[in-house]
């Protein structure tokens, strides 16, 4: 076990890229191109604890709400199981955090011939979790299963909450996905929502509330913005993938899947615009989030909505059985975007 900005860790390394998970959450930390230092996923602006640990009376500074114990530990790529979004009034006073309890358990972790290995037990919903992790040159692979430990199939919302944050994403960092038809959230993102609520729109022009669209592929340099979008996965494309790239860092970073897995493509845009604690108007992300859902909501309204533009908006898990995916990230140097899509893109997606 090593340490990371204060939290119990476990990295990788292979001379190019370092990956490192944190224990509390199982949440994938950094991604980081060691050439350069950067890494392109989100770490926090405010100090992070143990999210085992938090404790709303001794740490007011996370806020007071169903989504304080997450923001004490979150960082990077974190897994949003089984739920994506915010539990019910009643689930939320049993304790149950938003995203679920995957971002708060405690996870094992261990490093052997070079596989980073981690597995968790979700108490309340008495499921499984665990991931192998890899490097092979600029690649990391990653399998990952969940186990429905009871004698009753589970509907789940499963999402790879994966986060851009500074210095990689700025204004102009741009994103390409083979999407095709997008929802706007109809309900409050912030207070910078600046996109038409409830409406439905092709990929990536966006319906701005002032009129007018707006290129959802380039983060935009206002002062202050908000919003999220639900993107289907073309379903012409076998596999799925994301392409980011920041021009100052002259990289691009992207993930792979299968389609199938994972249908959607969530974009969370958060630019100092939440004013509360712990944002306190300094935070800087871009979400791209794939999963079996399209929205962020309570378990009941996921399953009342059922499907989205004909397509599943969240998936069963079994009893007593197990399902695994796989997925890839990849950070590579690019002088360009154009640059990037050729060495990164191919008739299957991203290489890797």
């Amino acid at each position: 076990m090593t340490a990371y900005r204060g939290r119990h860790a476990e990295s990788i390394d292979n001379g190019t890229l370092r990956v490192t998970v944190l224990a509390g959450g199982g949440h994938i930390a950094e991604i980081r191109d060691l050439a350069t230092g950067v890494n392109p996923l989100w770490t926090p602006p405010w100090p992070s604890i143990e999210p085992d640990t938090y404790d709303p009376k001794r740490h007011p500074e996370y806020g007071g709400s169903a989504e304080s114990s997450l923001l004490s530990g979150i960082m990077g790529h974190n897994l949003c199981l089984d739920i994506f979004g915010g539990p019910s009034a009643e689930e939320a006073a049993a304790g149950l955090p938003v995203h679920g309890e995957t971002s708060v358990a405690v996870f094992e972790l261990a490093v052997r011939d070079g596989v980073l290995r981690m597995h968790a037990v979700l108490p309340a919903s008495q499921l499984r979790v665990e991931r192998q992790v890899r490097l092979e040159g600029r690649t990391v692979h990653i399998f990952e299963a969940v186990e429905n430990l009871t004698a009753a199939d589970r509907p789940v919302g499963w999402t790879e909450h994966v986060t851009l944050g500074p210095p990689f994403l700025e204004a102009g960092t741009r994103v390409h996905a083979p999407a095709d038809r997008s929802l706007v959230f109809a309900g409050e993102v912030g207070p910078a929502d600046y996109l038409e609520p409830g409406v439905e729109f092709k990929w990536p022009q966006a319906p701005r509330r002032d009129g007018g669209t707006i290129d959802l592929r380039v983060y935009p340099g206002a002062a202050s913005s908000s919003g999220y979008t639900a993107q289907r996965i073309d379903p012409a494309v076998e596999d799925a993938w994301f392409i980011a790239f920041a021009p100052s860092a002259r990289l691009a970073f992207g993930y792979a899947w299968r389609r199938t897995d994972f249908p959607w493509l969530g974009r969370w845009e958060e630019n100092r615009a939440r004013a509360a604690a712990p944002w306190n108007g300094e935070t800087r992300t871009l979400g791209l989030e794939f999963g079996v859902s399209p929205v962020p909501e309570p378990r009941r309204d996921m399953l009342a909505r059922g499907t989205l533009f004909d397509t599943p908006t969240f998936r069963w898990i079994p009893a007593r059985s197990r399902v695994g995916v796989s997925y890839r990230a990849a950070l590579v140097p690019a002088a360009a975007m154009p640059a990037a899509m050729i060495e990164l893109k191919d008739t299957r997606g991203p290489h890797l």
